[in-house]
């Protein structure tokens, strides 16, 4: 299943169902190539956890990282691209992410 190291632990609240959270983010397949990323942008990358369009991965994360965490995330390929991938993301590719709640 989902994997986690914590990075820098946050103190704020957790996100709910109905929390739009802001984030940074990087994705790595398992060989380090960048295939996402925000850091460069200024801009933060928004999540509507009540219509959420991201990976289940990420759904099930973001649920359990308070607002100033920082987190590098091991996620399978079931939860996130499955047996299709997708945008040159091979099938069957387990990510990894680091991604740091904002707010």
């Amino acid at each position: 299943g989902l994997q986690y190291k914590v990075l820098v632990e946050g103190k704020g609240a957790l996100p709910t169902d109905t929390t739009v959270v802001k984030v940074k983010y990087e994705g790595r397949l398992l060989d380090g190539t960048v295939f996402d990323t925000n850091l460069e942008s200024e801009d933060a990358f928004e999540v509507d956890m009540k219509y959420p369009s991201v990976i289940p991965g990420w759904v099930e994360v973001l649920k359990l990282m308070p607002v100033g965490s920082k987190w590098e995330v091991y996620i399978p390929y079931s939860l996130a691209y499955g047996e299709q991938g997708s945008y040159g993301i091979e099938p069957f590719s387990t990510l990894i992410f680091t991604i740091e709640v904002l707010k």
